[in-house]
């Protein structure tokens, strides 16, 4: 079995007045959430079980920041890759172009996973998910929130419909 984690950035700062949006950094309750994230993303009842994982990071700054954070140095990741495709501050970006830039990515031998943006996490989750995931249904995809997925072992994630296996709400919030 391979899994497929999607996280949304944790909270950024609002863009300082001429700043381009994508140079956003984290704000304090990011940079918190970020280690929740870790300590879920290492724990052996949490998120270890389900890497390790080739992740797919959007090149923005708030998402960078909250793969580092959060993820970078960890078992739980074998290889990044930093996209300019998944991030949203250009054009709208759906759910089938982040699955594009996966299938770029993945090795088929390894889980995944995908930091970026809503409201394309939020549009990936509803797409591909079995049954609604309930951080999504009840909250719209919280900011540093991230949902776990069951995939084929011997194919490629594309448009199907996967099994959620486990949700995680930063902020003591789930």
């Amino acid at each position: 079995m391979r899994y497929l984690t999607i996280v949304r950035h944790a909270k950024a700062t609002a863009a300082a007045p001429g700043a381009r949006d994508d140079e956003r950094p984290l704000s304090g309750r990011g940079r918190r959430q970020c280690e929740e994230l870790r300590a879920w993303a290492t724990d052996a009842a949490g998120l270890a079980p389900y890497g390790p994982v080739t992740a797919l990071v959007s090149s923005a700054q708030r998402t960078r920041e909250t793969f580092r954070r959060a993820f970078e140095g960890t078992p739980f990741v074998s290889a990044v890759v930093y996209s300019d495709l998944i991030y949203n501050g250009r054009r709208d970006v759906t759910a089938e172009d982040v699955l594009i830039d996966l299938a770029g990515v993945d090795p088929v031998t390894t889980s995944l996973l995908v930091v970026a943006h809503n409201p394309t996490v939020h549009e990936l989750v509803a797409s591909l998910a079995a049954t609604p995931a309930s951080l999504v249904l009840d909250r719209g995809f919280p900011v540093g929130a991230a949902v776990v997925l069951a995939l084929r072992d011997d194919q490629p994630v594309g448009l199907a419909r996967y099994p959620v296996v486990a949700e995680f709400v930063p902020d003591g919030r789930l």
